[in-house]
């Protein structure tokens, strides 16, 4: 590396010109965008498909499976949100996440583009906080598109209005809306993780196809291992196992066991892999 990749310390300003970039540059992608569709999507799907299947007088909040309060989505629109972040965070939302992070350095040095930023007065360090303060953006912003999303195909298809929560309690709508704002705080900060894995994998290659399949080929098996019954004692340490964890927040009183459990581990795999993909990359050999 030549010492025109040592230059003057950056100011503030030009830390934040340099993540307002970042920022521009990710979500003017199509990928970007296109994953964004595609989970803006999710909601409208699964609302529809409930609509159909309470529509010919069919039982109201019928049983079936998955979250406790799948049943209640006829009964209060409200509940498509918390349903559409179940249905996408076991799959949609980290693979998207996998998709944006595996891609932050790798696609760099593939596109040849990554010498030259550090030509710039942003040192490696800065340029990989950026790098993943952006991609945590796009996980905040991709959750709150399914919930956006959720809540207007619940508020057009479904009655809104006071709803029961877990516990079988009453709350009024007013703080039912908080409580869904918090879980999609919640569930974004649940992806903390797996931003930081795939970050470090991004390190690893010059590849962004690579390194982004890696990602997502990594977050499918940990998902795969945490089902099989023999691998129960390690299963709580993977960044999955307490996922769902966020629909303790719909309990009366809220159970903070999991989601304090869920967001320490969280913390954990994000010091871990960071610390790992800050190892690398600060000694790694730029070549393009």
């Amino acid at each position: 590396m030549s010492r025109a990749e040592v230059p003057v310390k950056p100011s503030p300003l030009w830390t934040f010109g340099l993540f307002r970039s970042e920022l521009i540059t990710t979500f003017r992608r199509w990928r970007t965008l296109a994953l964004l569709g595609v989970l803006a999507a999710v909601p409208i799907l699964v609302g529809i498909a409930v609509k159909i299947e309470t529509g010919d007088g069919g039982p109201r909040g019928g049983g079936g499976g998955g979250p406790a309060f799948v049943s209640q989505i006829t009964n209060n629109g409200l509940f498509l949100v918390f349903t559409a972040l179940a249905a996408t965070l076991p799959f949609f939302l980290p693979m998207a996440i996998g998709v944006i992070a595996g891609d932050a350095i790798a696609g760099e040095s593939n596109a040849g583009t990554l010498r030259y930023l550090l030509v710039a007065p942003a040192g490696r360090t800065r340029l990989l906080l950026t790098k993943y303060a952006t991609v945590m953006t796009f996980c905040l912003v991709a959750t709150l598109v399914v919930a956006a999303s959720a809540l207007t195909v619940g508020a057009l298809l479904f009655p809104l209005g006071d709803l029961t929560t877990i516990s079988g309690t009453e709350i009024s709508f007013g703080e039912g809306l908080g409580r869904a704002f918090l879980i999609a705080l919640v569930v974004a900060a649940s992806l903390t993780g797996v931003a930081a894995l795939g970050l470090f994998v991004s390190t690893l290659t010059g590849s962004g196809i690579a390194a982004m399949a890696t990602t997502v080929g990594l977050l499918i098996t940990v998902q795969i291992l945490d089902q099989i019954p023999q691998l129960h004692a390690l299963q709580p340490y993977f960044f999955s196992h307490y996922w769902l964890s966020f629909a303790d927040l719909m309990r009366e009183p809220v159970y903070w066991d999991d989601l304090v459990k869920n967001l320490g581990l969280q913390a954990l795999y994000a010091a871990v892999f960071g610390s790992a993909a800050w190892a690398r990359f600060t000694t790694k050999d730029i070549t393009a």
